[in-house]
């Protein structure tokens, strides 16, 4: 594909709203020679950013351990959103944000200068967005669940920073993508990290477990919401660390993130999980997270 082979969605560059065809950056920004950059999905059910200062609170950890300072404040990061969301809908949707379900893209690189690996300090940062229209899982992937494949955690040990150097992430979402598997489920050193784009969820019983928030695991913005809604639910939640075997005797395993939002694995590695179909716990999250998706677009 060729840049002017991009549909031409809207977006910001630097200041300028324009379409995917036309946006431009220079070959030595350090996006693209290092991958030096973070960046930030934000799903936008009926026009409305959903979970925008989560998305905001995690963006902004990821820019100060890679030592880069916020180029906008809160306010000017929502107006960039809420224009292209409005950009969008105009093309698709007569208009009408409520129509549209989005997914807004926010990256910050270091900006340009010569290929050097030590840190420029007189760089400005590139700041890119995007939105498209949301692609959520399928209706049969919720009602029959999804197949993974397990595989080592060969990734960089931080991966709490939500950084665009994401070869990693790259081939080992390959690895399930060969088999016509969802996801990729990584363990590291026998302990359950994340999936390649998600992060990933042990039922036992009705206990919700998910690994520690350390620097080898991205904190999802739903990690606080899957523990609101435990709480909301009567359900146990506890992070701690959870080894290979705990995850085979799973009674489910769970996705989440910003487009799968919570999703049932029913085979891993073509074993059943628990007994093969989504499970009840799945069921209460799923319709815990449609009712805070329907109480915040209102």
């Amino acid at each position: 594909m060729q840049a002017e082979d991009l549909p031409p969605l809207p977006c910001y560059l630097n200041g300028a709203y324009t379409e995917l065809p036309n946006a431009r950056v220079s070959v030595m920004d350090r996006g693209f020679i290092f991958g030096d950059g973070v960046y930030e999905v934000i799903p936008v059910y009926a026009g409305r950013p959903f979970l925008f200062a989560q998305h905001m609170d995690r963006l902004e950890r990821s820019l100060a351990a890679v030592r880069m300072t916020p180029p906008l404040d809160r306010a000017g990061w929502l107006a960039i959103a809420q224009q292209l969301i409005e950009r969008l809908a105009v093309q698709r949707a007569e208009g009408d944000v409520s129509r549209l379900d989005q997914l807004v893209y926010l990256q910050v690189t270091r900006g340009i200068a010569l290929r050097d690996h030590v840190i420029p300090t007189d760089a400005s940062p590139t700041v890119f967005a995007m939105t498209n229209v949301m692609r959520p899982p399928s209706s049969l992937d919720r009602t029959l669940g999804v197949a993974c494949v397990s595989a080592e955690d060969f990734r960089w040990k931080l991966a709490h920073i939500k950084s665009t150097s994401l070869l990693g992430s790259v081939l080992a979402r390959q690895i399930s993508a060969d088999v016509g598997a969802a996801e990729t489920i990584m363990f590291r050193e026998g302990f359950l990290s994340e999936g390649s784009a998600s992060n990933v969820w042990v039922v036992r019983g009705r206990t919700v477990m998910g690994p520690p928030l350390d620097h080898l695991v991205l904190e999802g913005v739903r990690y606080r919401l899957i523990e609101s809604f435990c709480r909301q639910l009567g359900l146990g939640f506890e992070l701690r660390r959870i080894d290979r075997a705990e995850v085979e005797a799973a009674d489910e395993l769970l996705l989440s993130s910003a487009t799968k939002e919570v999703l049932p694995v029913t085979t891993l590695d073509d074993r059943p999980v628990g007994s093969g179909k989504p499970g009840p716990v799945y069921a209460a999250l799923y319709a815990a997270y449609q009712q805070a998706k329907q109480e915040s677009s209102q």
